[in-house]
């Protein structure tokens, strides 16, 4: 029997997408340094998940639109989750890079 994606998350192909169509979003890897040179997806903003407080110092206003990924997805959900309780109000985890289908940038 089909759930006909009634259970499954969006992916992160489709949250790239919503990243694009959305003026002054950014987009957060969430991924150690060495992972991002290995190869990040184009427009991206590093700043792994050890060094989240920094947030601060690079995004001011706290309704920013802030699209999350890293490896799995399991570390942008650890980050979205800190990031709204600093008080980022507009925080989307679109999960991980190894299952993105699009360009590649190192």
């Amino acid at each position: 029997m089909k759930n006909f994606g009634l259970f499954s998350e969006p992916t992160i192909d489709a949250g790239f997408e919503d990243y694009h169509k959305t003026q002054g979003a950014i987009l957060l890897d969430v991924r150690t340094p060495e992972e991002f040179a290995d190869g990040h997806i184009p427009g991206s903003r590093n700043l792994p998940l050890s060094e989240l407080a920094r947030i601060k110092e690079k995004i001011f206003e706290k309704d920013t639109p802030i699209f999350v990924y890293c490896h799995s997805g399991s570390r942008s959900q650890q980050a979205a989750a800190a990031l709204k309780q600093m008080g980022y109000c507009n925080i989307k985890n679109i999960g991980g890079i190894i299952h993105y289908h699009g360009k590649v940038e190192k």
